[in-house]
């Protein structure tokens, strides 16, 4: 069941909703946040969603939110040159990094996977309370919704600039 939040007819952009449908078919958080963008950037669907799968549940570890990961994959591929830059070059690829992980706390008072859980998905006890509990299904769109969101506004305000 959606929470009010998630609700797909108050959800505005298209990409949060695709996103969102992604996750819903099974794919991980990461997978589903990238895989929305794959088309944008010229990277293959099928090369986001193997890069992406490792990455889901914190990286298996329950560290990072997939869905982060997702965005902040999604940051680079947008906005990161190929250039041997210096500490201190012009490229905002961290700073907008930063921003994400930033506004993503905001809401969710953590980036921490097993934290946003409630258990630790790195273990088997943890996995299993997880998955019987519903965890992913239940708490987890919450977080892609999130991600993908944070991203869309900071994309938008990128093209602005």
């Amino acid at each position: 069941m959606l929470s009010k939040k998630q609700d797909p007819d108050k959800i505005k952009s298209e990409e949060v909703k695709q996103t969102l449908a992604c996750f819903k078919e099974g794919f991980n958080c990461t997978q589903a946040v990238l895989s929305t963008y794959d088309p944008q950037f010229g990277l293959e669907h099928e090369n986001a969603i193997k890069i992406a799968k490792a990455f889901g549940s914190g990286m298996g570890m329950g560290e990072t939110c997939g869905a982060v990961t997702g965005a902040l994959m999604v940051i680079g591929l947008k906005q990161a040159g190929l250039k041997v830059r210096s500490l201190f070059s012009k490229d905002r690829t961290e700073e907008i990094a930063r921003e994400i992980v930033v506004r993503f706390k905001a809401r969710n008072g953590t980036t921490v996977c097993r934290e946003l859980l409630g258990c630790d998905v790195s273990s088997y006890g943890g996995l299993k309370t997880a998955k019987k509990e519903k965890h992913f299904k239940k708490r987890s769109p919450k977080f892609v919704q999130d991600a993908a969101e944070i991203l869309e506004e900071i994309l938008e305000e990128e093209q602005k600039k």
